[in-house]
This record gives structure tokens, sequence and C-alpha cells, in this order.
């Protein structure tokens, strides 16, 4: 089991990055690697990634949702053993800390590889930073769920 752990500072307020988190159709427009989500229900996503050529499956059920505090979620069926959480923290009126925590399972020579070279770390750090850029730049959200799980 591999851990990953990233931050990163926006420079938006809680409740906007909280509502574009909740937009998991939209992760390709940030997230390098994701080619489609597709949101079945309240509790469940089915993903379609390809990273290093090797393109996967799967479903992930959203475990905890609390709104501007977190989202946890954890792999249920498909080709990728992960589990996860992302936190929210309120800094000031206009500034969000989002705190990344993910344990992943490699699979495979490429994966094992992959994840001694640190290649989970890197990617989430990248993804965050885009994420960053995709959510200043917009100034707000492209839309929001604020139900609990």
């Amino acid at each position: 089991m591999s851990h990953v752990e990233e931050s990163i500072t926006v420079d938006v307020p809680v409740t906007t990055v909280y509502n574009q988190w909740t937009q998991f159709e939209e992760f390709p427009r940030f997230m390098s690697g994701v080619e489609r989500i597709e949101q079945r229900s309240d509790r469940m996503t089915h993903w379609v990634t390809s990273i290093g050529g090797q393109r996967r499956e799967f479903d992930a059920r959203i475990t905890e949702q609390i709104p501007d505090e977190r989202v946890a979620w954890t792999t249920v069926e498909g080709e990728v053993r992960q589990a996860g959480v992302v936190t929210f923290h309120r800094l000031d009126d206009a500034k969000t800390k989002i705190m990344l925590q993910m344990d992943t399972d490699p699979k495979g020579l490429a994966d094992t590889v992959g994840d001694k070279l640190g290649f989970a770390q890197r990617q989430a750090k990248t993804d965050l930073k885009h994420f960053k850029q995709f959510i200043e730049s917009r100034g707000s959200a492209t839309g929001a769920w604020r139900g609990q799980a």
C-alpha cells in the first residue's frame, strides 16, 4: 500500500472550492490522466483513466461528504484499488487550504515501479496545482452539490 499526502492553498473562498470539487465530471479539465468520470448517483462515480499508457476503469463510492469540510472515497470495483480524503480548510474569507490524503495499492510491475519512483505523489501535486489554476482563473464553481453522504 502506498500513501500520498499533498496540500495547496488557493485564493478562493472555501465554499467555492468545495462546490467545484464536488463536480466530479469536471475533473478531466484539471486532472491529467482522467479521461472521463460519470456521476452515477449521489455516492457512486465511474472513472476512466489513462496513465502511462495504462487505460483503466473503476467505480468509487463516496463514503463521507460534508459541505465545505471533506469528501472521502474508496474504490469498490474495477482495476484500481485506492481510498482517500480531501479536506478543505478556510484560512480567511478568500483563501482555502486543500489537503489530499490517499492510499493506493499498486497493481502489476508498471504500477509498482511508478510507485517506487514517487509517481503518485508527483501526480497529486501537479493535479492540485492544475486545480488551483482552474478555480482561481474562474473565480466561481461550475456547479455545486451541497448534500451530505
